[in-house]
């Protein structure tokens, strides 16, 4: 009789533990920052079932010369891609790659990115690199940059590629605190007219600085930013709000920015929108509180909502980041 109460007293332990380990993986958060390594400037995508964060590998300019990439079936676990391009293969690049801008057409997968920094007269600029599958190898599309000269004082960095509601496609681009949008072809080896027959159209907001993104909620056009030095601790991210991808683009307000109690330096973003839903995340780089070097920032990720008119609310950053999400179609 004995053996048989230890053997149920065994048996209830056991299930109990099950449980509360069951309970434990329903509690369990990405955290923040969502993976290792100095990374920053991440551009983030859905791609089949998988979350996709391209970013910049940080550090000083001469050591960025090469992409990693991170994917994810749930936000919370994340497999490294690792060298998906680098100067050996942008034959162009020096160093300074950053940015990316990444989107698919056609079965094909697109990697723009900015490269050496470039100053009038320099070559460098904006690239374009291509692979069948999202993490690559990606290679050079052009052999040159897309775009190498500074137009309306916008240095060519930074770019996001956005597809509209017509499937035509631009490109947000620029640093220097102005920034143009100019239109993709076909096969995005090059420039069109964009509507009003211009080839760069400045739309530049007040306080714009750099990273530009864009997309649309309830056939409303929202245009994100980042603002301040990248250095430092206040840089943040704004927005605006239009019925047209070409504005004008008045500033409504902050939506991230630096926590003294989390993080400094919270800002260049991307987004990820749940297909079939209006939930939210933005995917942002910050600086931990302890550390001074301009390069050592991390990828971060948390939930972004919308009021009952359309305004984006405050982002709240934190420690703990987001529960998993697995991609339902």
């Amino acid at each position: 009789m004995k053996i048989i109460i230890s053997i149920i007293l065994l048996i209830n332990t056991i299930s109990a533990y099950s449980g509360e380990k069951a309970k434990d993986s329903k509690k369990k958060m990405s955290g923040n920052p969502i993976f290792e390594g100095w990374y920053a400037d991440p551009e983030a995508i859905i791609y089949g079932n998988k979350y996709w964060i391209f970013p910049t590998f940080s550090a000083p300019y001469e050591q960025q010369v090469k992409f990693d990439a991170f994917s994810s079936k749930d936000l919370v676990n994340w497999t490294k891609h690792e060298r998906i391009i680098d100067t050996a293969e942008v034959r162009w690049a020096k160093k300074a790659m950053w940015a990316p801008g990444v989107i698919e057409k056609d079965g094909s997968y697109f990697f723009f990115f900015a490269a050496n920094d470039v100053h009038e007269g320099e070559i460098g600029g904006i690239g374009v690199a291509k692979a069948n599958k999202p993490e690559g190898p990606y290679k050079d599309l052009l052999g040159k940059p897309l775009i190498g000269k500074i137009v309306n004082g916008a240095q060519p960095i930074d770019q996001y590629i956005f597809k509209d509601k017509d499937g035509s496609h631009y490109m947000y681009y620029g640093g220097w605190r102005h920034c143009n949008v100019v239109k993709l072809n076909d096969d995005f080896t090059g420039l069109v007219p964009l509507p009003n027959g211009e080839m760069y159209m400045e739309v530049t907001p007040k306080g714009y600085v750099e990273g530009p993104i864009m997309f649309i909620r309830n056939g409303k056009y929202y245009f994100m930013w980042s603002e301040g030095g990248w250095t430092g601790p206040n840089y943040q991210v704004a927005y605006a709000i239009s019925d047209n991808p070409f504005g004008p683009f008045e500033r409504i307000g902050t939506v991230l920015k630096q926590d003294p109690e989390v993080a400094t330096g919270a800002g260049h973003h991307s987004m990820i929108n749940i297909p079939g839903t209006d939930e939210w995340y933005i995917v942002y780089h910050r600086r931990p509180l302890n550390e001074t070097s301009a390069h050592n920032r991390v990828t971060c990720i948390d939930r972004i909502e919308f009021d009952e008119n359309g305004m984006i609310k405050p982002v709240k950053i934190t420690f703990e980041g987001v529960a998993p999400r697995k991609i339902r179609r």
